[in-house]
């Protein structure tokens, strides 16, 4: 962080998964543009180091996590009090200005620590249902900031601004045949995508897979991007094979803003972050929810697009072979149902979302700075005893 008086030192605590990590890039992008240093902390994991490698003129400081769900919460517990004492020494030795945290448990260390030390806090909740974290969080930040309407009055009405998620600026709808062309795919064949997140997702592995014959029967000529997590990159390989389907399989590809652009169809987990990308995208999506996430929370969001026209739900209980394929079908052969859905998706675009995250941050940081030279001011000014206290 930098220690000069001029520049704003901003801290982000963006790390656990892709969907925390990758709107905190896009805020601390914006940040970066506005002349500000900007630090990010992240957790040890693999999609984290993996993603910031290419990042620069940034900090990026590596602080331990803990997930609630993961082990005992003895180990969760020692893990937070060990993150929140490495963030309050980087903050002790360089003190932000200001700090946000995109979710989870890994934020709660640095958020408390940043407060501890005098910076103003925020918090970025990108769910319809907010996390246990940013519920607790929210009565402790200066503000928070949302990607639905519905998760604010969750947050006990802390300041909680509507801004949409933000995406990194290389989401922009696109035109398909150059991207299918990067990708070494035919420019004019259909392509459905299948992403499960950064971690991928088994359970929507192994939907895809169970469809595959059929697909390879009715839709001979799609072709398929699958990208699917670390573990079942072998096997879901092996079924395309079996299926004679064209498919590049992978288990992570950075360049998601090319896929996405590739794709006449999307299958996709309903993580916030990943649907601030299909709506930036305008790509036409069928979402099935991770059964197991937290309160629920990706069924919610997809039940948000769904209810206004932007995407597909359907359950992963009920993603029978013939389900699932009905439906990616639909889309596939029905030009005005993807318009329809591409239309809808509108409303979910924020394409301003980060700089307006980054603004705001950046406002209240210049009122803090107002309100304490106004306070050195008033107390060089008052007269020396009048705040004196008489020891008789």
């Amino acid at each position: 962080m930098s220690t000069t008086a001029h520049t704003t030192s901003v801290a982000i605590a963006c790390g656990g998964t892709g969907g925390h990590l990758f709107p905190g890039l896009a805020v601390a992008e914006k940040l970066r543009e506005r002349g500000c240093h900007v630090t990010l902390l992240v957790s040890p994991k693999d999609v984290d180091q993996q993603a910031v490698k290419g990042v620069q003129g940034m900090s990026v400081v590596t602080l331990l996590a803990v997930a609630f769900q993961q082990g005992s919460r003895l180990a969760f517990f020692r893990g937070c009090a060990r993150s929140y004492r490495a963030a309050k020494k980087l903050f002790q030795e360089h003190r932000p200005d200001a700090a946000l945290g995109m979710g989870g448990f890994t934020s709660t260390p640095p958020l408390l620590a940043a407060k501890h030390c005098g910076a103003a806090t925020f918090l970025h909740e990108s769910n319809a249902i907010p996390g246990r974290a940013n519920r607790w969080l929210a009565w402790v930040v200066d503000r928070a900031f949302v990607g639905f309407p519905s998760a604010a009055a969750q947050l006990h009405g802390r300041n909680a601004v509507v801004t949409g998620t933000p995406v990194r600026p290389q989401f922009e709808a696109g035109f398909a045949a150059p991207n299918r062309l990067a990708l070494g795919l035919h420019p004019d064949r259909p392509v459905v995508l299948v992403v499960g997140g950064s971690q991928g997702a088994t359970g929507l592995n192994d939907a895809v897979l169970a469809a595959l014959p059929l697909f390879a029967r009715l839709e001979p000529e799609t072709q398929w991007m699958h990208l699917t997590g670390p573990r079942d990159v072998e096997r879901v390989r092996a079924a395309y094979t079996r299926a004679g389907l064209p498919a590049i399989v992978l288990p992570f590809f950075e360049a998601m803003d090319v896929a996405l652009a590739a794709a006449s169809v999307v299958i996709s987990r309903a993580g916030a972050s990943a649907l601030a990308e299909i709506a930036a995208m305008r790509v036409p999506a069928v979402l099935v929810p991770f059964p197991a996430a937290a309160d629920n929370h990706q069924w919610h969001n997809a039940r948000c697009f769904e209810e206004t026209g932007a995407a597909r739900l359907l359950e992963q209980r009920l993603a029978t072979p013939e389900a699932l394929a009905r439906v990616v079908r639909e889309l596939l052969d029905d030009v005005a149902a993807r318009d329809r859905l591409r239309a809808a998706l509108v409303r979910w675009q924020a394409p301003h979302a980060a700089a307006d995250v980054a603004d705001m941050i950046l406002k209240t940081v210049a009122e803090n700075r107002e309100h304490k030279v106004s306070a050195a001011h008033s107390a060089v000014a008052s007269p020396p005893g009048r705040h004196s206290s008489v020891i008789a």
